[in-house]
């Protein structure tokens, strides 16, 4: 028996509970991962609660990432003992996920622990962390350095945001940061924000066309937010788009396009290829000191989990909450 956060569907409501849960319940794959640590991201917040429909088989256990070791395996990549990663995949959403003390994947799903971190460093970062290196590389591998100019941070206080600032400070990029809780300002500084803007400048219908303010931009906004970015970038800017707490609407126009130049990257984490992966945990590995998680991070219980995921929606959570199953 091992326990999980269980969802089940009663009419249209979403009812979350702690449940204790059999072994032979777990969904098929070839490795069974016993879980060390999870995480509790904005589409685990939206699956707890049922404010959106991310959930497409039921019941089930949600929690889109997971860390731990391999206790059973037919996996000729993985042996028992082995630490691993997991990232997206539709975890929590078509099949059980990583809020419990157990999970059982197909081996392809699963990267080896990246040499240097601790299964709780992993979901620390998670796919936040992991979605905001992958958005960093894409402008990188756009031509977008440091020396080229601003970039722009949205949602700077939620995980990806909170990361995205860490890593491009460090990279050498002057950052400029949105955030709806100025109150924070001094916290984001301290992850290397060069500049602290309300979120409120960028949330309303604006100018097709907008004085250009920045090269390039990270956005976890969507909706107006992220047509407003677009239309302030820089001729030959280049903006990734990896979340849609706004909404997931684009009311925008062509012009930064045909007129700029500006071009639009989809960020997805959740299939991206195993070489993606590898790239982005590799870099992640190296340049995320105890620090800045420290800084970031916040810890709760699976049952602590249910109503945090409340909180996180209303945007009152900052940074990373990990989620221990064990506790």
């Amino acid at each position: 028996m091992f326990k999980a956060i269980l969802l089940e569907q009663e009419g249209t409501q979403t009812k979350a509970r702690i449940a204790q849960l059999d072994e032979a319940q777990l969904p098929e794959g070839d490795v069974t991962v016993a879980v060390e640590y999870s995480t509790l991201n904005y589409k685990d917040g939206l699956a707890i609660t049922g404010k959106s429909p991310v959930v497409r088989t039921w019941p089930m256990v949600p929690g889109i990432d997971f860390s731990g070791t391999v206790e059973v395996s037919t996996n000729s990549r993985f042996g028992v003992g082995d630490k691993v990663v997991l990232n997206g995949w539709g975890v929590g959403e078509n099949r059980w996920g990583g809020l419990a003390q157990k999970a059982r994947v197909p081996g392809e799903f699963l990267i080896p622990l990246p040499k240097g971190l601790s299964a709780r460093d992993a979901m620390a970062i998670g796919t936040a962390g992991y979605t905001a290196m992958l958005s960093v590389q894409a402008l990188e591998r756009a031509g977008i350095l440091p020396n080229s100019g601003d970039i722009l941070v949205t949602g700077a206080n939620g995980g990806v945001g909170s990361f995205a600032i860490a890593i491009l400070a460090k990279r050498g990029y002057h950052v400029i940061a949105s955030t709806g809780r100025l109150e924070e300002t001094t916290r984001l500084q301290g992850l290397g924000a060069a500049e602290v803007i309300d979120r409120q400048s960028l949330a309303d219908k604006g100018k097709p066309l907008q004085k250009e303010r920045w090269v390039g931009a990270i956005d976890s906004v969507g909706s107006y937010t992220l047509a407003n970015i677009c239309a302030a970038t820089k001729y030959g800017g280049v903006v990734a788009a990896c979340g849609l707490a706004q909404g997931m609407d684009f009311p925008a126009t062509v012009a930064p396009f045909i007129l700029r130049g500006v071009t639009l990257a989809g960020i997805d984490s959740v299939n991206a290829p195993l070489a993606k992966r590898l790239a982005a945990w590799g870099s992640l590995a190296q340049e995320i000191d105890t620090k800045i998680i420290d800084a970031i991070v916040s810890q709760v219980s699976l049952e602590q989990a249910i109503p945090t995921a409340s909180l996180l929606l209303e945007g009152r959570i900052k940074g990373r909450v990990i989620v221990d199953p064990n506790l």
